[in-house]
């Protein structure tokens, strides 16, 4: 059983459909980070950095957090969603590290300064909507001979989509970006993607 810490982000439901998608049994635990749960004392005993999400494994005793490590992990104790070929398997890392240092960290600075900063700084909100954009050139020109991001679906899919699924609210289009829109469109269809986006 996985004991699985998370919230209504983009972050927390790589983990949420992860665990959909590998079909292992889990128990969710809501860390509401507009409380500041995720500072408290029993939940920093789990992650040291005081983000979401995490995972506890009862059968291991093994705790994660970050979650590009929890999907690699959750990859490898059920042996889907990550190739075990060197290449494949590096082929779908360099995509899941494209989404941690780039998609993640720029969709999100995006959000927070057009969506949620006490003052609109436009210089921010510029920066960050080019490069946003910018990125979904890259997914797009990928996309363009790829059905999924790396080729076959892969935990580089599960970690990106809840970060382009969210364009709308950021108020951005999907329609110069067509490859990129028919791999939204295409993934949101998955059951365990649409009970994992409902997590929690």
């Amino acid at each position: 059983m996985i004991d699985l810490y998370t919230f209504t982000t983009p972050n927390g439901r790589k983990a949420s459909v992860m665990l959909e998608e590998v079909e292992l049994p889990y128990n969710v635990h809501k860390i509401n980070i507009t409380k500041q749960e995720q500072f408290t004392p029993e939940y920093i005993a789990i992650n040291p950095n005081s983000k979401i999400p995490a995972i506890v494994d009862q059968d291991t005793g093994i705790t994660v957090f970050e979650s590009g490590a929890i999907l690699i992990y959750l990859a490898e104790k059920t042996g889907k969603l990550l190739p075990t070929d060197q290449k494949g398997r590096f082929q779908v890392l360099e995509w899941l590290m494209f989404q941690m240092g780039g998609v993640g960290p720029m969709f999100g600075q995006l959000n927070h300064f057009k969506k949620f900063a006490s003052e609109k700084i436009p210089y921010a909100i510029e920066r960050y909507e080019k490069e946003t954009l910018r990125i979904y050139g890259v997914l797009d020109k990928q996309l363009a001979d790829h059905e999924f991001i790396s080729g076959d679906y892969s935990i580089a899919d599960v970690a990106t989509y809840p970060w382009v699924a969210v364009y709308e609210m950021q108020g951005l289009t999907l329609d110069n970006h067509p490859n990129l829109k028919r791999w939204v469109e295409t993934v949101q269809q998955r059951p365990a993607v649409q009970r994992g986006m409902n997590v929690p």
